[in-house]
């Protein structure tokens, strides 16, 4: 924590909790639209007379728009201006004490005058990080932070994660039979998991930064890696089409291979496509020519990033600054759906904290594609370990999330 705040241990009340977590419900209505910034919920409670009240609600609903404290602060003044003074503000994350597209909530929450500040948890971005706790409190505000901070946690997993280890959160979308088979071996895969599982995927997308995949995905299935509102079944009634934000879509072209005229080029949302530098140390053993790149439709941006061997020897983009890279453009969250060579690199690297695996209930039989490649495992000790967080079915599949936990 950058400064030093004064955490009252006095037991939170169940009116406490009770008020925080309507905070974080209404944190959750900006899963879809907040990024790259946190989602926030806060509730502005008047205690004149005893019992908690409501005064004023709001959350964080797009970046460069208001924040939750000023949403909420907003709202009251509307119909209880006269109650916030000495009112007491849940906000899920520690109010900003900085100037960025918009002003410092503490300032806001100062201005108010209200008595009493209780925070889920301290920000963890460094221009913050118990500077904003600390502002209160030195304009005589009661503080307290870490009511369900757990719950808060969840709530931005990713910007959390970048704050912390300075990359994204890494998500890894997997599909496969019974039997791990993600195709036939002709390569027939249209469709192995059900039309609920595919609508739950849309989803994921939908609050990713970014989707990574590889020239070979793109080449072989033509997709468009967008967000499909017509799919996203039960969240299009509250996610509507004209809201919804396309991820930045991120394509792996090491052998420069991709041309115009493929399906992802259709859809004019934001797309990066990474091709390797060339140096001296490795332009004999790559066969790729630059000055040759096609000329890319306006949505397009090419980054050239460090080519490294792989296990195999053969030259591959590094994952690792690749990630870097995404994380100076502030994507919290990125989503991996690629082939069994893409999806094991990251894998094998200990580049994916999460791994999302749809199972369907079909046996596809020994000559069918694998869900993943990692040549470099050849021994049980080398084996990635996965504790797993949740198993639920998704129409007629099964869908288990997992973390993974890198090698010692």
């Amino acid at each position: 924590m950058k400064a030093s705040v004064t955490n009252n241990k006095q037991t939170f009340t169940t009116q406490d909790h009770l008020f925080m977590s309507q905070a974080i419900e209404l944190a959750k209505k900006g899963h879809f639209t907040t990024s790259p910034n946190p989602r926030v919920g806060c509730v502005l409670v008047s205690y004149k007379d005893g019992i908690g009240k409501v005064i004023g609600t709001g959350y964080h609903q797009k970046a460069g728009q208001g924040h939750a404290e000023v949403n909420a602060l907003a709202e009251a003044k509307v119909n209880n201006a006269t109650l916030i003074e000495g009112a007491t503000a849940y906000v899920t994350l520690e109010p900003c004490s900085h100037f960025g597209r918009t002003p410092p909530c503490a300032k806001a929450l100062i201005d108010a005058n209200v008595g009493h500040v209780i925070a889920a948890m301290v920000d963890p971005n460094p221009q913050v990080s118990g500077s904003g706790l600390s502002l209160l409190e030195k304009a005589g505000i009661q503080v307290q932070f870490g009511l369900l901070e757990q719950s808060a946690k969840q709530l931005n997993v990713g910007f959390i994660h970048q704050m912390i280890n300075k990359r994204p959160y890494v998500r890894c979308k997997l599909a496969a039979s019974l039997d791990g088979k993600t195709a036939m071996a002709s390569g027939e895969s249209k469709w192995i998991t059900s039309s609920e599982a595919r609508q739950d995927v849309q989803r994921l997308r939908a609050q990713s930064c970014a989707i990574i995949t590889g020239a070979d995905s793109v080449l072989f299935d033509n997709a468009k890696m967008t967000v499909r509102w017509s799919e996203l079944g039960e969240l299009k009634n509250t996610y509507p089409k004209e809201a919804v934000r396309q991820p930045l879509r991120v394509v792996i072209d090491s052998q420069n291979r991709l041309t115009v005229n493929l399906a992802i080029f259709e859809h004019e949302s934001p797309m990066l496509i990474i091709n390797g530098k060339v140096t001296a140390k490795v332009e004999n053993k790559l066969e790729l020519h630059l000055e040759n790149l096609p000329k890319w439709p306006h949505f397009v941006e090419h980054v050239q990033l460090p080519l490294v061997e792989n296990s195999q020897g053969k030259l591959k983009i590094n994952l690792k600054a690749l990630l870097e890279y995404l994380a100076t453009r502030g994507l919290n969250d990125i989503l991996i759906e690629s082939g069994a060579q893409l999806t094991g690199a990251f894998i094998e690297q200990d580049l994916v904290n999460e791994l999302i695996l749809y199972q369907a209930p079909k046996l596809m039989g020994g000559d069918g594609k694998n869900l993943v490649e990692m040549p470099g495992i050849s021994r049980l000790n080398q084996a990635k370990a996965l504790t797993i967080s949740d198993i639920r079915m998704v129409g007629g599949d099964i869908r288990i999330t997992s973390q993974l936990t890198p090698n010692k």
